[in-house]
């Protein structure tokens, strides 16, 4: 298995290219703002063929180069119905006041071949199983894409902005919920193993069994310890 991946842009968002191995078809997750380069010096480097760019959820931090990159591979997009919006008006998802200073930067839009993602959904790309898990709270749309376990690698979680390692995605933008997220982290977390690593859309790695222990969020969706201010990464 080949994980490659990278913090792109102002938000500093994880892109993670991934392949059954060097040389062979690959996926690409949340290519986000100023990522184009670096999924291009990546594909190169590890010599990957694109066959689908898969978002997290709609925050322009996550899909501000899925145009670009979608077209340089011609490759669909799928993202979740609910946060497909944000594609083509990223400002209603964000809040003009976050997103203005850089939203002039961007050229804005859908890729030309879109696919929406569904609750419970397996896509199997580029050799691969991502199991789909609609997971809202941070935005309406979001989803996580989960790995199962395959000869000497644990069980894998892309967790988007729904779980980081010792804090969770913000709820105060258009289409945040607190109640939603503790929600999405009990039905979507909760049930996983241990060993199940965590790849988010903002920092370092990290487990569910560290989150487990001592992750204020998870711990209160578990009954243990009530959630604590934490700093929350990201859009």
């Amino acid at each position: 298995m080949l994980i490659a991946g990278f913090p792109a842009g102002a938000w500093g968002t994880n892109c993670y290219l991934v392949a059954p191995a060097a040389g062979e078809e690959c996926v690409i997750i949340d290519p986000g703002h100023q990522a184009a380069d670096g999924v291009e010096e990546t594909i190169r480097k590890h010599r990957l063929k694109p066959v689908a760019v898969v978002l997290t959820h709609g925050h322009i931090d996550h899909v501000a180069s899925v145009v670009p990159v979608c077209g340089a591979h011609d490759v669909p997009a799928w993202i979740h119905p609910d946060d497909r919006y944000m594609m083509s008006d990223p400002a209603k998802g964000i809040g003009r006041s976050i997103g203005m200073p850089l939203l002039g930067e961007l050229t804005v839009g859908e890729p030309d071949d879109v696919k929406e993602l569904a609750d419970g959904a397996k896509l199997e790309l580029a050799g691969l199983e991502l199991s789909v898990a609609h997971a809202p709270g941070h935005t309406k749309g979001s989803v996580t894409f989960g790995m199962p376990e395959a000869a000497d690698i644990p069980p894998i979680l892309f967790s988007g902005d729904l779980l980081f390692a010792g804090s969770i995605g913000r709820t105060d933008l258009p289409g945040g919920d607190m109640a939603e997220m503790l929600d999405s982290l009990a039905r979507v977390c909760l049930p996983l193993d241990d060993s199940t690593v965590v790849l988010s859309g903002h920092g370092p790695q990290t487990t569910i069994g560290q989150e487990r222990a001592t992750n204020p969020y998870l711990r209160q969706v578990a009954g243990g310890q009530g959630a604590s201010p934490a700093p929350r990464r990201g859009m």
